[in-house]
């Protein structure tokens, strides 16, 4: 009878997370074996199937560029790169006066493109339907692609064909009098051309990388149904910098909120639902990414809030975080925004890595994570760039961390963003290591490592961003 009630309290509280793969063991045995398949999947023979209107297929990026790196140790060193680049390129966006990147701030040693990002989506552009991995970037509210043909040696070289304007028949300059208050008001990276009349932007990045082009329109093809829809994009001829452009992909898509009049791509689309599903790291796997429809009923609620600071940004409520039972003990209201600056909140990045606390936070977050293991040895020398390991078991025995909760708006289970296992840690140099950071902001981001294989929908009409665990792998 015993044994029969401690089955049924551990049913009980699988039903009440959600999903019982959350709470499987860590064997670093099976951590290297699915790597080593992920490093030998072949990423010209990706499934890339049909899709239906407004839908595309993602991948994690590491599937194009593991080839480049000896194992996935290596390719690891690089993500943590990517993740660097990209904290420091935000630090200076989110704390200057005006909103504008401040590039001193983003280290000049690193050859890494801020805007990166970890998941790129398939595209079929203009009337050729030339195939472009472009990536996703929720940070930004431009679409642009390298357009054909380039200036003299400004164009990086791309995997994918590059997309030529001139052979598309479908392709069209917009002028500034169809976006005359974006071109010459709103955001001084667009401007009007006054000898063509043509909208021009010039978006300048943090590792002194550069993109210039006009903006036009052309069409994007989904498959099912032979169905196309028009999209405003930017026409890159111009890539200063190009060795910090990276190969596989050919471009962004702004994710941004829906604005009026915006060019992200929610904001094109219509409607007020994106989701997406984002693959683990280590998963060959492709994914989705869906306008107007939503998938996970059985997610999980957080609130999106509005920052007139940075109204692109996908905040989100975050009230209180546990590790295991244990509260870190902040009042929910030090996550309010403050301040003329909007300081604080937590926001969403998709090209953010590893989840960022501010560093007092983060402080005491590590310190309660360290007293919550029981039975697993620290190491005396973490491995950069994290602060807090442990050995692996050298019998192979599965290991359990403890799990990290988050909640949004109040504590209970249909607010609970619940953390375990590879969303907590991340095996490293034969070390499992905390997979989170702190950083120089008083903002949060919640970054992809802790989302991988996570269901999001984002509703702006609503204000909800909905997470459904487990979703996608």
């Amino acid at each position: 009878m015993e044994k029969f009630l401690h089955f049924h309290l551990l049913i009980s509280i699988l039903v009440v997370l959600g999903n019982a793969n959350s709470l499987s063991p860590l064997n670093s045995t099976y951590i290297m074996q699915t790597r080593k398949r992920f490093m030998s999947i072949d990423p010209t023979k990706l499934p890339d199937p049909p899709m239906p209107s407004y839908t595309f297929t993602v991948h994690h990026r590491d599937v194009f560029e593991k080839s480049k790196f000896k194992d996935y140790d290596s390719l690891l060193e690089n993500r943590f790169a990517r993740c660097y680049a990209r904290a420091s390129y935000l630090a200076s966006v989110l704390e200057s006066q005006d909103g504008e990147t401040t590039p001193q701030l983003v280290p000049k040693s690193t050859d890494i493109f801020y805007g990166s990002g970890e998941y790129v989506a398939s595209f079929l552009i203009g009337s050729q339907m030339t195939k472009n991995y472009l990536l996703l970037d929720t940070g930004s509210d431009l679409i642009w692609w390298q357009c054909g043909p380039c200036e003299a040696n400004k164009c990086y070289k791309q995997d994918q064909p590059l997309y030529d304007s001139t052979v598309s028949k479908t392709f069209r300059i917009i002028g500034c009098n169809h976006h005359g208050n974006k071109c010459r008001i709103v955001n001084p990276a667009y401007y009007c051309n006054l000898e063509n009349f043509q909208c021009r932007y010039d978006m300048h990045y943090g590792d002194n990388s550069q993109t210039k082009g006009f903006i036009a329109d052309d069409v994007i093809t989904f498959l099912v149904g032979h169905w196309s829809s028009r999209v405003t994009f930017g026409c890159s001829k111009d890539q200063t910098g190009e060795l910090n452009f990276t190969s596989f992909a050919s471009g962004i898509v702004g994710l941004g909120r829906d604005l009026t009049d915006g060019y992200s791509l929610p904001s094109q689309f219509g409607g007020n639902l994106m989701s997406m599903c984002l693959p683990s790291f280590d998963s060959g796997k492709g994914s989705v990414l869906s306008f107007q429809t939503s998938k996970w009923p059985r997610a999980k609620s957080a609130e999106l809030l509005f920052n007139y600071r940075y109204p692109s940004f996908y905040f989100v409520n975050i009230y209180k975080v546990f590790i295991n039972d244990r509260e870190v003990p902040v009042s929910p209201s030090w996550w309010n925004f403050n301040g003329p600056m909007m300081n604080g909140g937590m926001f969403v990045d998709t090209g953010t890595s590893y989840t960022a606390f501010p560093h007092d936070f983060y402080t005491v977050f590590r310190y309660i994570f360290r007293e919550e293991v029981n039975d697993i040895p620290m190491a005396e020398i973490p491995v950069q760039p994290f602060d807090t390991c442990y050995k692996e078991d050298p019998n192979g025995r599965d290991l359990y961390f403890p799990v990290v909760k988050l909640y949004f708006g109040s504590v209970n289970s249909s607010t609970m963003l619940f953390l375990a296992q590879q969303r907590v840690v991340v095996h490293y140099r034969g070390l499992y290591c905390l997979a989170f950071v702190g950083w120089n902001s008083e903002r949060s981001v919640l970054g992809m490592a802790q989302l991988q294989g996570v269901g999001l929908t984002f509703d702006t009409v609503a204000s909800t961003l909905s997470f459904d665990i487990d979703a996608c792998d």
